[in-house]
């Protein structure tokens, strides 16, 4: 009998040797490999496709939504571009222009301007409606045609704005060629000033009761105002006096112009401009 660590030895020596290599190849862990689950039921199936048709109707549903918000949102964006108050100060520029040129460069061709009651022509009805007296005539002026001339365009637009202007100044100097005598001469905003008042009340005007009360409390300060600082709008021989024929003339020429555009069926620009946005954004989706 041997030691008992020789007996170890051979003992280890008849066990049979580990095999180096496997009998079959491991199996690949690929997705591509994995075997494809398939379904147990036809039910199933249905319910599975029914699931799919109704999320994309969801989905469909909510990018209609989007899209129809964001075409409003460019709506309200290009309404708010377009109306950018702009034909404003262009005439507040043309006023004081013409005051410069006549009263600080001392250019004889704008004493043409004016509105010659003995032997008037056309365009002074015109042109009268951008001269002024005085210093304080313009400034006067110039003041609330910036007020009341903002609120119109803001409310009807740049080509309103000026057509209003024009309309209700030369409007007024008219009735004012008419009725005073021939030795006046006739010249600043006065006419179109209270022109753009009536206007800018009567496009905002509802029959509220708020609004009635706002108009009744607030137009006779305004018509005070206006009445006060409005000077020098007619020379008659050597003395400057207060064309009050061309004030209110202004006022009724501006209500008339409401009432005939209110009777003028408006067209729908802002609904073609919508249509036209979302058909854009169908056409992007399809």
């Amino acid at each position: 009998m041997g030691t008992p660590a020789s007996m170890a030895q051979q003992l280890l020596l008849l066990l049979p040797a580990p095999s180096r290599t496997f009998s079959k190849p491991l199996p690949s862990l690929s997705p591509f490999s994995l075997p494809l689950r398939r379904l147990h039921s036809v039910p199933a199936a249905r319910k599975l496709v029914a699931a799919g048709a109704s999320a994309r109707r969801d989905l469909l549903r909510c990018g209609m939504k989007r899209s129809g918000l964001v075409a409003e949102l460019e709506i309200a964006k290009d309404r708010q571009q377009g109306r950018r108050p702009n034909g404003i100060f262009w005439i507040l520029l043309l006023n004081f222009a013409l005051y410069v040129a006549d009263h600080m460069f001392q250019i004889w061709q704008i004493k043409a301007l004016y509105l010659y009651h003995a032997s008037p022509t056309w365009y002074q009805f015109v042109t009268s409606t951008f001269c002024h007296a005085n210093w304080n005539h313009l400034s006067s002026n110039l003041f609330f045609v910036y007020i009341f001339g903002k609120l119109v365009e803001e409310e009807e637009g740049n080509f309103a704005l000026w057509m209003s202007y024009i309309l209700t100044g030369a409007g007024a100097n008219l009735i004012s060629w008419l009725v005073l005598p021939t030795s006046s001469v006739s010249l600043g905003a006065s006419g179109a000033v209270f022109g753009l008042f009536t206007i800018s009340v009567l496009v905002k005007m509802s029959w509220d009761w708020r609004k009635i009360i706002e108009v009744l409390i607030l137009g006779q300060f305004v018509v005070d105002k206006v009445m006060e600082a409005a000077r020098a709008t007619t020379i008659t021989g050597q003395s400057f006096q207060v064309n009050n024929i061309a004030h209110v003339s202004g006022a009724l020429i501006g209500a008339a112009l409401v009432f005939l555009v209110s009777r003028i069926p408006s067209s729908s620009n802002g609904d073609s401009l919508k249509a036209a946005k979302e058909s854009k954004y169908n056409r992007k989706e399809s």
